[in-house]
């Protein structure tokens, strides 16, 4: 029996810089980061945020490879990483111009004769910030990462047909709960799977099935189901429709599958739109060893401001403005059609953050004028402006703010502009798009220590400073 299927796009991970130690200022007002050396990588023991997590839908968010982590697994050096995450930006950037790809049939004894349709996805292995839900009457807890990039949650489910790859949790057994129900094939649930995903609803003895394949060959197969999940101490959503995969196969690293944020019908934003109004929020802590959260639901601090969403296709993805950006406290000469003629994304899962062509280009040249004082050292993989610090107690670095549609400014932290793992060769954490036409995307490393808000209901994205405290 033959069928393919359609792939999505999931998260990457990174060991990036830590907390840093603020000593100085220099440029009248405040224009560069003064820090020490020796504070730019992050600790090995665990410092949770002073904050609390509040709200009865809120999680705390680590790092999947710090020392905050519950889950273990091999760490992957900075060139795999850039590798990994080079990979689902060219899927995501693929999704967005071609929409819909086309896969080689896969055999799976879970379908029928039946094909799945199907688009490119990048590598889960890499996957960096995670949280840990409840699946299930009585309630499992399952550590997952989770990706505004992609709509369907998944986790791997009793009996593994075969294949399951190693995690953290017991794999969730539905035979244990009494809220679990396979989606039948013939149901509007399952043509909605298909027109959401691709799918072509493959079926199994009248059962709903999903295929997930990603670009290093890893995949999830398994029924289309419903389910209760649990966000957070209360934050219950019944009836809640998702893959429970039989059948996984890749080095998916220890988690127990995937939490889908985007914005198309099979999302969890969209299912639990009537209890928390398509409204979620994060904060990414600013080192590996610190924590942040997840939460859902309207309800985010006061000094929140906020930039429209724009409504763009393929719909999954969170759409912004982007018009410029300023270095050591200066706008760099860049027009904003060169940001608005490929458009702009912001994606929990890419690591760095891609930026049209020109653009980089004058954000290189700007901070490699502010940094000349430093000796050069070689490229790391896609980042081309590095460093070698070797010998330097403090080192001072141009801040560096994005500016968005409706005077909204976001000046990133300082972990958030340099990317290493030895003193010897720090890099600028942007890179550039190959082409004009490549939409640019506002990662991760960029989002960290901001409340970030995702208002789908009214079309707007948010940025509160000092989130994770």
């Amino acid at each position: 029996m033959t069928s393919a299927f359609f792939f999505l796009v999931l998260l990457l991970s990174s060991s990036f810089l830590s907390d840093f130690q603020v000593v100085g200022s220099v440029g009248g007002k405040g224009t560069h980061h003064v820090v020490e050396v020796s504070s730019l990588f992050p600790p090995n023991e665990c410092s949770p945020s002073n904050g609390s997590i509040n709200g009865s839908s809120a999680m705390p968010v680590v790092h999947r490879h710090g020392p905050c982590s519950r889950i273990s697994g091999a760490k992957l050096g900075p060139q795999e990483i850039l590798l990994r995450d080079q990979l689902r930006v060219d899927s995501l950037q693929s999704r967005v111009s071609t929409r819909r790809r086309r896969a080689q049939p896969f055999r799976s004894s879970l379908v029928d004769q039946s094909t799945l349709e199907a688009s490119y996805g990048a590598s889960v292995n890499t996957a960096n910030y995670i949280v840990t839900v409840g699946f299930g009457t009585p309630k499992k807890e399952m550590t997952v990462v989770f990706d505004t990039g992609s709509d369907l949650t998944w986790i791997q489910c009793e009996p593994c047909v075969g294949y399951c790859h190693s995690q953290k949790d017991p794999i969730f057994d539905p035979s244990e709960s009494s809220t679990y129900y396979n989606i039948s094939c013939g149901s509007p649930e399952c043509k909605e799977l298909k027109s959401s995903t691709g799918s072509a609803g493959a079926c199994s003895s009248s059962n709903c099935v999903y295929g997930l394949q990603y670009g290093d060959q890893s995949y999830s197969v398994g029924f289309f189901a419903t389910e209760t999940i649990t966000l957070g101490p209360h934050g219950a959503v019944p009836g809640f429709r998702f893959g429970c995969g039989e059948k996984n196969r890749g080095i998916f690293g220890n988690i127990a599958g995937v939490l889908g944020l985007g914005r198309d019908k099979v999302s969890l934003v969209t299912q639990s739109a009537n209890r928390f109004k398509e409204v979620f929020s994060y904060c990414l802590p600013p080192s590996s060893s610190s924590t942040g959260y997840l939460s859902f639901g309207p309800k985010y601090p006061s000094d929140v401001r906020f930039t429209p969403l724009l409504a763009q296709d393929p719909p999954s993805f969170y759409f912004m403005d982007m018009v410029g950006i300023a270095v050591g406290g200066r706008r760099l000469p860049v027009a904003a059609t060169v940001f608005s003629d490929a458009g702009t994304i912001i994606d929990s899962g890419t690591v760095i953050t891609r930026l049209p062509p020109a653009a980089y280009s004058g954000l290189r040249t700007a901070f490699r004028r502010a940094m000349s004082q430093y000796p050069r050292a070689a490229a790391l993989s896609i980042l081309d402006t590095c460093y070698d610090l070797t010998g330097y107690k403090t080192v001072t670095v141009p801040k560096l703010v994005l500016v968005f549609r409706g005077g909204l400014e976001v000046e990133v932290v300082f972990s958030g502009i340099l990317y290493g793992t030895r003193v010897s060769q720090i890099c600028l954490a942007f890179a550039g798009n190959s082409d004009d036409g490549d939409v640019g995307i506002f990662g991760n490393t960029q989002q960290r220590g901001y409340d970030v808000v995702y208002d789908a209901g009214k079309g707007r994205m948010g940025f509160g400073p000092g989130g994770c405290n």
